[in-house]
């Protein structure tokens, strides 16, 4: 159980849920249910879907791995310490046959009725 008081919440590994996702599997250690400021997931992906978020601006930190993300028609190789920032309205999508672990982080927190697909 997270410990909270008024002005802070604090997760622990253990107490984060591990859900599957349009990306692969995803550690929400915060989420919109939380609070609406900011999401925070750690997430595993191999060959996630094309998709874009009209409210949420997500920045990625890429913790083991390497594979390639597409961005509106671009495509970049990711690699481990790199941080990529993705606007509102960019589609994206990471594949790697070995798998890349990530930090997500979104502003405002993601909710499922804000990812869009192609």
């Amino acid at each position: 159980m997270p410990a909270t008081s008024p002005g802070y919440l604090v997760r622990r590994p253990e107490d984060a849920p591990t859900v599957p996702c349009p990306c692969g599997q995803s550690t929400r250690f915060l989420t919109r249910a939380d609070t609406p400021v900011c999401n925070f997931h750690i997430t595993f992906i191999q060959d996630s879907v094309k998709h874009y978020h009209r409210e949420c601006t997500e920045v990625y930190y890429i913790l083991q791995g390497q594979g390639k993300m597409e961005m509106n028609g671009d495509t970049i190789e990711v690699a481990p310490g790199m941080v990529i920032y993705i606007e509102p309205l960019t589609r994206h999508r990471l594949v790697s046959a070995e798998g890349v672990r990530t930090i997500v982080f979104g502003i405002p927190a993601m909710h499922p009725e804000d990812e869009y697909f192609d």
